[in-house]
This record gives structure tokens, C-alpha cells and sequence, in this order.
């Protein structure tokens, strides 16, 4: 029997872009549920994923795109669209001709070089195609946050004391098990299986399946670069840093290489760095530019470093910064819904917020993330407060609210002011 379909925050995401851009392009990595969703709010489908009518399909767009993209009724799905990328300005131009919202939906894992920012060959579809990017569920989606404490409503002051049930080990669990699909609601060992056979794909096959970018197949490099990677996660650590810890046992990764795997693993959804926030300060302190190493789930460094639930306690380090990565995961998924950005801060001397939340107000939001025990969340709390009042309010604002997001029980307002939120009592 299929699964039911888990409602995903994404839904309303993508019917609104639908009401309000002639073509919708969901991009994400694999296995998150691109296709599903998006099959749910289209009436015609064409799926390149079935090799039977694939290269039929393809020979239709090549020889007439008009007639192909006049199939059915709309929205009409192209899923897995990267396998006929020459037909962008074709979709752009019927978008135009036509002049009505919800045309086309677009589902890709890779991101196509032709229409990527960086790319000045193609029109990027401003205006008429809209780009959205969708990621392995949330704690709130798959059911484990109650959702009792939702970021909207700090954002506007309004707040109710509650609690959570859920422990370190759920934590852990959740971790390793990562928002995939097809994970949830299965037996541990099965739903824990899904993630090694993501990265199991990755470092196999998908990481040379790139046509632009040459890579020859070298399984082993792969398997040493995600591990390294996974090592760094949470860090602002150099490229070299990741270098260097390669080549100890491996010669041949020099920069270059490591680049174009990077550049890979990027445009396969696969990493997601968080780009640095540079606010306007009262001091003259630099602020870091570095992005901070993440992948778009956690589990797949768990996966990559060979770690179950239990194997996370014996290094309790990673633990934290996986569970740290574990919640940046979820910030960007509920901060999507209503257009909010996330970043993080650090600057010269070190003092650090592992995320920052820019509403598109222009007010916002700093959050540290901790595993630990009570007082290290109370060095967090002080901190925050420090950056805060660093933080020049006459040209930034003042902050909507200050969290530290926790493993405990129970979500309070502390008496400096500071949230104390367990990432299981989360939701947008």
C-alpha cells in the first residue's frame, strides 16, 4: 500500500507562486518530495523519469516545443525538467504569449548551468518563472515538534509557555534519520537506511552524472571529501582546512578538485552553506564573511561519518554541531513561508550567533543553538544580549526577539528577555 501523503509546509508555498508567476521551478535534492507535492497541484504530468517514454518526450521538445508544452491542461508538471533544459526559453515564451499564472510547474534535482545565477547565456525567466526550493520535512511536518511556539508570533510578541516531550536520544534519532520521505512512520532501522542509501547514491553515481562538470569516477575521494565535510559541519572553517585533512592520505585533492566536487555537490542540492549577516555595528569590530558548512539535511553527515543515534554520544562535539544543523535545517523551511532569510553571524572577535533570521520587514532575529546544559544556554543568552546591543538599531532596528533553541523540556521567556525554546516546540 502507498504511503499517505504527509502535508508538507511547501504546499502553500507553491500554490500561491502558481497563483502569482506563469511557471513555478522546485528545485531541492532528491528523495525530498519534489515530485509529490508538486504532482498534487498539476493536471498534467510528464515524468522523464520513466525511460519507456523519455526519449519520446524528448524528441517532441526538440522537434516541436510548442506542441509540447501545449499538452494537457494546466499546470502541466515537467518532472525531472534538467533532462530538456533547451526548452527554458521556450517555456518563458509561452508564458508571455499567454499571459496567465500557473502554467507550468518545473521539478529538478540538479540545477541546470544554462539558467544558474551565474550564467548570463539564457534569460533567467525574471517575472515569469519563479524559483522556490524545497527540502526534506521539518521536525513540525513529520510530526515531532508540537509546534506549540511558532516564529511568526515571537516575531510580533506573543508567546505561551509549553512543553516538550521529546529527549537527547529523539534527538539523536531524528538526526540521523534525517526529513527524508520515505522515512517517516517506518521501523528505526529502515528509516535510518534511508539516508545511508542517499549518500550511498551521492558519492556512487550522482556526484559524476554532471555532464559539465568532469569528475572522474573516483568513489573513494568522494566517500574522503564528504567525510571531512561532515567533520567541519557548523564550522566557518577555510577550504584548506578541508584540503589539508584530505590530502594527509590523498596527494592528488588539490584545490581545483576540490572545487568542482563542491561545485557538484551544490548544484545537487546536497550542501547549503549559510551565508554570513552583515549588520551595521556601534563598534569597529570586522565581521566574517565565511559561509558556514552545512548540508540540506544532517543525516547525510551522519551517514557520511558513519554514526547511528547511539554512535553520536561517544563524540559529544559533533553531536552538538549536528544538532545544530539539525535546526538550522528547520529555520530555513519555516522561514521560507513567509519570505524570511537565514544567515549567521560572527565576527573578528569571535562572538558568534549560529543564526540569524532577516525578516522581509527588515527586523530580525538572533538565535544560538544548544545541546548542553543549563549553563552553557545561559552563556548563550548573554552573548546574544552583547551582540544585540552591538548591533546599531538606528540602521538595523532592534531585534524582534532573541532564542536560544534547546534539547530541554520546556519553552520560557527568561527574565533577561531571552527565549529558551526546545527545536521540538518549533513550527513557522
Amino acid at each position: 500500500m502507498p504511503k499517505d501523503y504527509i502535508p508538507r509546509l511547501f504546499d502553500k508555498t507553491l500554490e500561491f507562486s502558481l497563483k502569482s508567476k506563469g511557471a513555478v521551478l522546485v528545485i531541492g535534492p532528491k528523495w525530498c518530495g519534489k515530485s509529490t507535492t508538486s504532482a498534487r497541484q498539476a493536471k498534467t504530468i510528464i515524468d522523464l523519469t520513466i525511460e519507456e517514454t523519455k526519449k519520446q518526450y524528448i524528441a517532441l521538445a526538440k522537434a516541436s516545443p510548442t506542441i509540447f508544452l501545449q499538452q494537457g491542461e494546466k499546470p502541466l508538471l515537467i518532472d525531472e525538467w534538467q533532462e530538456i533544459s533547451f526548452i527554458w526559453n521556450s517555456i518563458k515564451d509561452q508564458v508571455d504569449k499567454s499571459g496567465s499564472f500557473g502554467q507550468f510547474i518545473l521539478t529538478g534535482s540538479v540545477t541546470d548551468k544554462k539558467i544558474s545565477k551565474e550564467s548570463d547565456e539564457k534569460h533567467t525567466g525574471t517575472g515569469r518563472i519563479v524559483r522556490k526550493m524545497m527540502r526534506p520535512l521539518s521536525l513540525y511536518e513529520s510530526g515531532e515538534s508540537n509546534g506549540k511556539v511558532s516564529i511568526l508570533d515571537l516575531k510580533e510578541g506573543k508567546f505561551t509557555p509549553c512543553f516538550s516531550d521529546k529527549t537527547i536520544e529523539d534527538y539523536a534519532y531524528y538526526i540521523c534519520r534525517g526529513g527524508w520521505p520515505l522515512a517517516i512512520g517506518q521501523e528505526k532501522d529502515v528509516a535510518l537506511q534511508q539516508s545511508i542509501d542517499f549518500y550511498d547514491a551521492v558519492v556512487n553515481e550522482d556526484l559524476f552524472s554532471l555532464k559539465d562538470i568532469k569528475l572522474r569516477k573516483d568513489v573513494a575521494k568522494a566517500k574522503k571529501l564528504m567525510r571531512s565535510y561532515s567533520r567541519n559541519i557548523g564550522s566557518q572553517c577555510a577550504d584548506s582546512t578541508i584540503i589539508n585533512d584530505i590530502s594527509s592520505n590523498d596527494d592528488s585533492f588539490d584545490t581545483k578538485t576540490f572545487d568542482k566536487y563542491t561545485l557538484a555537490l551544490e548544484r545537487l542540492y546536497v550542501i547549503e552553506e549559510l551565508e554570513a549577516w552583515n549588520p551595521n555595528l556601534r563598534s569597529k569590530i570586522a565581521i566574517r564573511e565565511k559561509n558556514t558548512r552545512h548540508f540540506v539535511d544532517p543525516s547525510i553527515a551522519a551517514a557520511a561519518l558513519g554514526v547511528g543515534p547511539e554512535g553520536l554520544f561517544s563524540d559529544m562535539n559533533t553531536f552538538g554541531f549536528l544538532f545544530e544543523s539539525l535546526a538550522i535545517r528547520d529555520l530555513r523551511i519555516y522561514c521560507d513561508t513567509f519570505g524570511a532569510s537565514v544567515y549567521h553571524f560572527k565576527d573578528q572577535t569571535d562572538r558568534e550567533a549560529d543564526a540569524v533570521i532577516q525578516f522581509r520587514d527588515g527586523s530580525w532575529a538572533l538565535i544560538e543553538v544548544k545541546l548542553t546544559d543549563q549553563e552553557d544556554i545561559d552563556k548563550a543568552a548573554k552573548k546574544l544580549i552583547k551582540i544585540s546591543n552591538d548591533i546599531d538599531e538606528e540602521k538595523t532596528g532592534k531585534p524582534a526577539f532573541l532564542m536560544v533553541i534547546t534539547k530541554g523540556v520546556a519553552a520560557l521567556r527568561r527574565e533577561d528577555g531571552v527565549y529558551q525554546i526546545p527545536l521540538a516546540c518549533l513550527k513557522n
